[in-house]
């Protein structure tokens, strides 16, 4: 398994310019290709309603797959946006393939044997799924597995960059968060949200997980990463963790 802060800090170097569309999911998808054993990746943006909005992939073949399966209302990501848990297929060819009788066809003759789907969500709120696909049959296998949920870390923290910009058809992601889950955190943790908030001008729900970001990308805890914020060492304005 690669280092997870190295790679955290190498997907959201990819985001740099902070643009927030989906050319920076594009970009994202590419890093996560280079990154992972596999050989596409798609990000969905959903709605609450699990219909695909927008989304990037790393090439053409990818993104068309990932389009087909929300205009036919079955494969792995609408199995994952739906259920909320990571949808894992190692041979769509066996008879884990069969749930999608239309989608599975069509990705086996793209030239792909397994599926990997993963839901990117924050609290109660989706935000939708991280597709892998790959040309051999085969699980992901668990170090593969560890950075694939890293990749997940990057792309909710991507996709809230993204509807925060509220593109046309999407919903403020803040407004179904559970605002006490903050109540987890030491007060120390509290102070650093809110003088994130100030920084960066967005809600204490998106404040919260850049701060984690920032803290999983220089390898520190998130108690470590909220004392430089309230000792003034550290500001998340300047550009993305890391």
């Amino acid at each position: 398994m690669s280092d997870p802060g190295r790679l955290r800090r190498e997907l959201l170097s990819l985001l740099a310019d902070r643009s927030g569309d989906a050319s920076s999911l594009d970009r994202l998808c590419g890093g996560v290709v280079s990154a992972l054993p596999v050989d596409g990746a798609a990000i969905a943006v959903t709605s609450d309603a699990a219909i695909r909005v927008y989304g990037g992939a790393s090439d053409p073949i990818t993104a068309r797959l990932d389009d087909l399966q929300f205009t036919l209302g079955e494969g792995p990501g609408w199995d994952a946006v739906r259920h909320r848990r990571p949808v894992l297929v190692a041979d769509l060819a066996g008879p884990s393939g069969r749930r999608w009788p239309m989608f599975a066809p069509a990705v086996l003759a793209a030239g792909f044997r397994a599926v990997f789907a993963f839901p990117l969500q924050i609290g109660a709120i989706r935000l939708g799924a991280l597709g892998l696909v790959r040309a051999r049959a085969g699980p992901l296998g668990d170090d593969t597995l560890a950075d694939a949920l890293v990749v997940v870390d990057v792309a909710a923290l991507t996709l809230l960059d993204t509807q925060t910009a509220d593109p046309p058809g999407t919903a403020d992601p803040s407004a179904g968060l559970v605002p006490d889950a903050l109540g987890l955190y030491r007060a120390e943790v509290h102070q650093a949200t809110g003088m994130l908030m100030v920084q960066l001008g967005v809600s204490a729900q998106v404040a919260l997980v850049r701060l984690r970001a920032h803290a999983y990308a220089a390898g520190q805890t998130v108690d470590e990463a909220a004392r430089d914020v309230v000792a003034r060492r550290l500001r998340l304005d300047a550009g993305p963790p890391g």
